[in-house]
């Protein structure tokens, strides 16, 4: 399984973006995928989990309320609007797959296969 995230940007404070993580292989329908993100000199952490039928999304505190995890099966892609940014959102973004039936997972040891990340930059 390859992924491919897209999307990112340089944006004001208060701005949007939308991010989308495309995939290849013919089983993404079957897989749960979350978002992540990295900023310089911090862990990877946990952003949102969409559930491979797209029925249960899970999110961390800090982005409830202003990020949106969607998916189309159709066109294997993931999707992360990121609506009323702020600066402490600036980092690089990836998207995963877990490909177990587990319920949820914040922990980017459970994912099985990652993309390239994007780049996510607000300005203050």
């Amino acid at each position: 399984v390859q992924l491919q995230a897209s999307g990112g940007g340089l944006v004001q404070a208060g701005g949007y973006l939308r991010l989308s993580c495309a995939t290849s292989g013919r089983t993404f329908s079957r897989y749960n995928m979350a978002w992540f993100r990295q900023a310089p000199g911090k862990e990877r952490e946990f952003v949102g989990r969409i559930s491979w039928s797209g029925d249960s999304t899970y999110y961390a505190d800090s982005v409830k309320g202003r990020f949106t995890i969607s998916r189309d099966n159709a066109k294997n892609t993931v999707y992360l609007q990121m609506n009323s940014l702020k600066p402490e959102d600036t980092a690089v973004y990836y998207c995963a797959a877990d490909e177990t039936y587990r319920s949820y997972s914040s922990s980017r040891y459970d994912y099985d296969y990652w993309g390239q990340g994007t780049q996510v930059t607000v300005s203050s």
